[in-house]
């Protein structure tokens, strides 16, 4: 592969236009190269792992030429969140779609008619509209990035018709290059995606596939609504995201965990549009954080913060698994991805597939082809091998640590069944005693001694086998035969009733001379992975373990607050105002100038000048709070002994903000002022406004008196009802900057209450 030609002058274009507009120092692995065959006007052709930063790849060329670039992408939401983003940046940029309001429309034509215009997104449908590709030509773009290119391909995991029209493309802009990304593509797709978008001699860029910062566990599938609600509870206050294979299990597993606690909500194609893009909108908002769905979710949901991806059942692909997990950890943090594993998911994939084949053209190639990616899946679940290497080597890529450290292997999180010999035995036993023409589901009720009707009329309660494993709950021995299977030992057959029959070595291991183990879960499982960070120059291969304090992590949270109550007030998904790398960095650096901030990872002049007074409020705040002071000891009690070490342990930071907020709370209700509450709390003002706004939207108070003068109310609730997006600072401007950003706030808090108790 030839190397793009890289000007003298580039790296200091490069770097100055990454610092201003992104507050970047220096770019990740392969975006350099990327950017460069851009600039150079060269075709490329850019694999790139989720969260690797693809969209800076198209996004910087841009604003280093300062000319248009046109960004083609089938993700309307993602669209959005990009636009809107941007724009947080000062960035002039608009998105075309069927969505479109009036006010899009006009500002889009603003930025054409003054040659404002950097980046165009436009979904793949609406570019062949009457005149649209005209208007592009006249807009003279430096280039067209083409995001997800693996739809174009047939032989990708993720097809779509309508992408074959991009075909046309090269023939409207010869001269234009062209830049295509996707975040997986075998060989075959990379050839085709090339071939479809007559590609001409394209720089071909592939990522590193390992995602360091991801913990991969595949564990044996036992108790599936105790192991997902675990899961879940080792993330709190983080986004998770569950996959289900089928509708009905995303709203019976969300059901599941409501019931113990955890407020989930089941996502899937057939609820109504309008409670899908409430639901979608409710998680981007940082409403709602745990989505039970299937695998139709998270296309477009760029939320940065999500710390857990479960697959309740596996995936058809390692493609997939590579693509859905990658939805995790897209800040660079530490996330964790665990696939709760059943050999029977194979066979439920196999029957989709073949059903699907039968009804369609029924092309027996393209049937064999998913039937592989599937035997490539199961081998991945069912082997004890590191799962970084293994995602690695299977992209075709090296993996040379002996130990990745993030992966239920190299954890060592399973451990051998005492007695897991017998236990097998007992299990092929019962296969053979029921003559192999049964499936699991009825060797498994033999086995736990059911009378239930079946058994009892075949006469199968009188053979030995009956009841020998009555204490073994049913889902335990579900994934037991599932590991003979992968021994196989057993053999499931296909068709719409498989049956078990004993495989090759199971005579051997039925007579002792040959052991079985079968292997569960350890009970503890860590919380969060080690934070992996490049060393400078070294690349992805070396990296040290990075974690926060107790007292960083609690302002981090504080920061956290302060940044959903900005998103909040511009109507925009939080990571847009600073992601939680940004906001780690700000726990750990904590700058108490606006020059301090601005050296940050992630904060640019603009966001600096927009939001930084604010951020460096709250941190000056938890800098200045005073310590806080146990609580004496009763004089009654009988004190240690004097050598002894008293261990008290320290609160967890969400139980110590659970705390601030409950005291807050109290202080609210006997209506406390802000700056006594700010007083007695030791916290900053923007903190404690974050507080009332979330008890306010909580326990909906009558009055608000308290905190906003009643005059004040009025006139800032006529400003809020003439609003039309919401957004708080033109309703400061509206009032002549004469009433404060945290009156508005407070307000507006109040209002939603009023707008929410209308709509129930």
């Amino acid at each position: 592969m030839t190397e793009p030609e890289r000007p003298a002058d580039r790296d200091a274009a490069i770097a100055a236009v990454l610092q201003r507009w992104f507050g970047f120092d220096s770019l990740r692995p392969m975006q350099r190269e990327a950017i460069d065959a851009a600039l150079s006007g060269r075709d490329a052709l850019v694999v790139m792992p989720t969260g690797g930063g693809k969209s800076l790849c198209y996004q910087l060329p841009a604003l280093v030429l300062d000319r248009l670039v046109v960004v083609v992408s089938p993700l309307i939401a993602l669209m959005q969140d990009q636009v809107d983003g941007l724009r947080l940046l000062g960035v002039p940029a608009a998105a075309v779609h069927g969505n479109m309001t009036a006010k899009d429309r006009a500002a889009l034509k603003a930025m054409s008619d003054d040659g404002s215009l950097r980046l165009l997104f436009v979904a793949p449908e609406r570019l062949f509209f009457d005149g649209f590709l005209r208007w592009v030509q006249q807009q003279n773009p430096a280039g067209i990035a083409i995001d997800e290119a693996h739809c174009i391909s047939q032989w990708g995991h993720d097809f779509r018709p309508e992408y074959r029209r991009l075909a046309e493309l090269r023939q409207h802009f010869p001269g234009v290059p062209f830049q295509a990304f996707t975040a997986t593509a075998t060989p075959r797709v990379r050839e085709d995606i090339a071939l479809q978008l007559q590609l001409r001699e394209p720089v071909l860029l592939v990522g590193t596939f390992d995602r360091p910062e991801l913990t991969y566990r595949v564990l044996p599938r036992q108790d599936l609504e105790g192991q997902v609600a675990a899961a879940i509870r080792r993330h709190p206050d983080a986004a998770s995201i569950v996959y289900c294979i089928a509708r009905k299990e995303t709203e019976s597993l969300a059901s599941a965990l409501q019931q113990r606690g955890i407020e989930a909500r089941a996502y899937h194609a057939g609820l109504a549009a309008g409670e899908r893009t409430r639901l979608s909108s409710d998680f981007r908002a940082e409403r709602l954080h745990v989505i039970v769905a299937t695998v139709a979710f998270g296309m477009g949901i760029d939320r940065s913060d999500v710390r857990l991806v479960v697959h309740a059942g596996m995936p058809k692909s390692l493609e997939a698994y590579q693509q859905e997990t990658g939805r995790a950890g897209r800040d660079g943090l530490p996330a964790e991805c665990l696939l709760l594993y059943s050999a029977a998911d194979g066979a439920k994939w196999r029957s989709l597939m073949e059903r699907s084949a039968a009804e369609g053209d029924g092309d027996p190639d393209a049937l064999q082809a998913q039937l592989q990616l599937l035997q490539q899946m199961q081998r991945f679940a069912g082997r004890a091998r590191c799962r970084h290497r293994s995602i690695s080597e299977y992209f075709g890529q090296r993996y040379d640590e002996p130990n990745c450290g993030a992966c239920d292997v190299c954890l060592d999180e399973l451990e051998e069944v005492d007695g897991g010999h017998v236990l097998a035995q007992k299990i092929l036993s019962a296969v053979v005693r029921t003559g192999q023409r049964f499936g699991g589901a009825y060797v498994i009720d033999v086995l736990r001694g059911s009378r239930n009707e079946k058994v009892l009329a075949r006469g199968h309660d009188k053979i030995p086998t009956f009841g020998l494993c009555k204490d073994v709950p049913a889902g335990k021995l579900g994934n037991f035969i599932d590991q003979l299977i992968d021994q196989e030992l057993l053999v499931r057959s296909d068709g719409e009733y498989p049956t078990l029959q004993l495989g090759p070595q199971a005579m051997e291991v039925l007579r002792g001379t040959q052991q079985a183990v079968l292997r569960m879960p350890k009970q503890a499982l860590a919380s969060r992975g080690k934070r992996r960070r490049e060393t400078a120059g070294s690349g992805r291969a070396s990296r040290e373990a990075v974690e926060l304090s107790a007292t960083e992590q609690e302002l981090f949270e504080t920061l956290r607050t302060l940044r959903r109550g900005i998103a909040r007030e511009l109507a925009l998904p939080p990571y847009l105002v600073f992601s939680d790398a940004t906001l780690e960095d700000m726990a750990r650096q904590r700058p108490l100038t606006m020059a301090a901030l601005g050296r940050v990872h992630g904060v640019g002049p603009k966001k600096l000048a927009t939001f930084g007074e604010r951020f460096l409020g709250a941190i000056r705040g938890e800098v200045a709070a005073p310590p806080v002071v146990p609580p004496v000891a009763s004089p009654a009690a009988s004190p240690p002994p004097a050598t002894a070490r008293v261990v008290v342990p320290e609160p967890s930071s969400g139980t110590r903000r659970q705390a601030a907020l409950a005291e807050a709370a109290a202080l609210f209700r006997a209506g406390t002022g802000i700056d006594l509450a700010c007083s007695q709390l030791g916290r900053a003002v923007g903190t404690v406004v974050e507080y009332l706004v979330e008890w306010i939207e909580a326990e909906r108070p009558a009055s608000i008196a308290p905190w906003v003068e009643p005059d004040q109310q009025a006139r800032i609730l006529a400003a809020l009802r003439q609003s039309e997006d919401g957004r708080l600072k033109p309703v400061f401007e509206a009032l002549g900057g004469q009433v404060s950003y945290e009156a508005i706030r407070i307000t507006a808090a109040f209002l939603r209450n009023e707008a929410s108790a209308m709509d129930g």
